[in-house]
């Protein structure tokens, strides 16, 4: 059976909210224990649905083909950007994770490409182009951003062996999950509060495919 059009849709959707995004990040821990504060996830999280970014320097996607100017803006090829914010200090952490939903029709390669230019594109420098109500907020970028690839039931088996094979952290979202994700704090504790994770350093994620 083959994604439908509503499958991805109705995901990307969920995951504009920031209960949906964090939802979803239950399914991919490390990235879940990233999260500035469990109490205040609302604030802790900025939900960029197919987001724009202003680059610093020229890019070249295709070195035969027309350079990216200085200042131009783009659409970034992911489908969803989380940027991760204290609340107390009200400024973004250097946490960006980029979420890549599986397209309908789109094979490894076209799914792997996304990733590949997103990389070329903030390479050299990029902003983030925040929604108002985020102005406030220092949109400078991180020179760090963080995959996560998420594939359905019905994604064809090679895409998902070839993103494993790349090491690139994949969810395969559960079948019926899509419309139902919801996100319900385990506890009023700070991720740093869970004596287990004291040895988690998650300003040093690891940024696999590097």
């Amino acid at each position: 059976m083959a994604i439908q059009p509503i499958q991805y849709e109705t995901l990307l959707s969920v995951c504009t909210d920031h209960e949906g995004a964090l939802a979803l990040l239950k399914h991919h821990r490390p990235y879940l224990e990233a999260v500035p504060s469990m109490r205040r996830p609302e604030e802790s999280v900025i939900t960029l649905p197919l987001p724009n970014i202003r680059v610093r320097d020229a890019v070249h996607l295709n070195p035969q083909g027309p350079g990216i100017a200085p200042g131009a803006v783009m659409t970034l090829p992911c489908d969803v950007a989380l940027l991760m914010c204290d609340p107390e200090w009200k400024i973004k952490t250097g946490i960006e994770i980029l979420i890549y939903i599986h397209r309908p029709q789109e094979d490894f390669s076209d799914l792997l490409m996304r990733w590949r230019h997103t990389q070329i594109l903030c390479d050299r420098g990029y902003e983030w182009l925040l929604p108002q109500k985020h102005e406030h907020l220092l949109s400078d970028g991180t020179d760090k951003s963080h995959p996560l690839f998420v594939v359905f039931p019905e994604t064809p088996d090679h895409i998902l062996q070839g993103l494993r094979g790349a090491g690139l952290p994949t969810v395969v979202l559960p079948l019926g999950q899509t419309e139902t994700l919801s996100f319900e704090p385990e506890s009023d504790l700070e991720i740093g509060d869970i004596p287990e994770l004291d040895d988690i350093d998650t300003s040093a994620l690891e940024s696999p495919d590097e």
